[in-house]
């Protein structure tokens, strides 16, 4: 029997092809996913300032890997995702505060973002939990077990308490080598001292990509799907003024709601 001979113009254009039909499958599975019954309409509403299709479709997230977010809070991201990787054959791992050290509010949204999921098995019985937070919980699992890390507005807290260097370093243990690290944060203007920082929840993108490469991360790519030019990060209540917090309750609210929620730099560093 002849054996057909492919040009390698012919074998890269199947490899296009294949690649494509895969890019595809993920984003319509994961669009299923931001489109399912298992979100509540209030997390919907946010879609048009977070894009969570093109979020992590930038950050290269697959349904068949371990993605680990820190910090879900109330789980935003998590309805999304947990499903997704459920559905996919991938794991999904929630580090989020220590639910017996720190503060207590912080202790009791653990635990009822804990509750939240166990209420709902159908979506999110799969899901794993870790700690990550002072005062020693600064491992994340096993070393290069994880193929992507997320946090979305995150950093800024770290910084004000003082552990950023700590949970960069976790993060980086735990990834894969050619493992993604994805973040999105309030995005402060350029040059801001770090005391405005702190007070503000304004973050400088220097100052994030400095923490991610003193431990080791490269600097991929970034992009401004998050972006806000509305956003001129000079409130009294600081990023906490602009919904969805809205700080200032009635005050001005109309004004506030119009900006929108705060400007943010979205930032894909690779693991060597």
């Amino acid at each position: 029997m002849k054996k057909l001979k492919l040009t390698n113009a012919v074998c890269t254009l199947i490899l296009l092809l294949s690649t494509s039909s895969i890019l595809a499958n993920e984003n319509t599975a994961l669009q299923i996913s931001i489109n399912g019954a298992q979100r509540s309409d209030q997390n919907v509403m946010r879609d048009q300032a977070r894009h969570p299709q093109q979020t992590l479709a930038f950050f290269g997230v697959r349904a068949n890997s371990t993605v680990l977010e820190i910090w879900p809070g109330k789980g935003w991201y998590t309805e999304i995702l947990a499903p997704y990787l459920k559905q996919g054959g991938g794991k999904f791992i929630a580090a989020g505060f220590p639910l017996h050290a720190g503060p207590q509010w912080r202790q009791n949204m653990q635990q009822k973002f804990q509750d939240d999921l166990a209420s709902k098995p159908s979506y999110y019985d799969a899901v794993s939990f870790v700690e990550i937070g002072p005062p020693s919980f600064w491992t994340l699992g096993k070393e290069n077990s994880v193929d992507t890390v997320l946090t979305f507005r995150n950093v800024h807290n770290w910084i004000k308490g003082g552990y950023e260097k700590e949970v960069f370093n976790a993060m980086y243990k735990v990834l894969k080598s050619g493992g993604v690290l994805g973040i999105t944060e309030h995005r402060a203007n350029p040059n801001t001292d770090i005391e405005t920082m702190k007070k503000s929840g304004y973050i400088t993108e220097q100052r994030v990509i400095q923490l991610a490469e003193e431990v080791g991360f490269l600097l991929e790519s970034s992009t401004e799907i998050n972006a806000n030019p509305n956003d001129t990060k000079n409130y009294a209540a600081g990023v906490w003024t602009l919904p969805p917090t809205l700080r200032l309750g009635d005050e001005n609210r109309e004004e506030y709601v119009a900006i929108g929620e705060s400007d943010r730099m979205t930032l894909k560093f690779k693991k060597p």
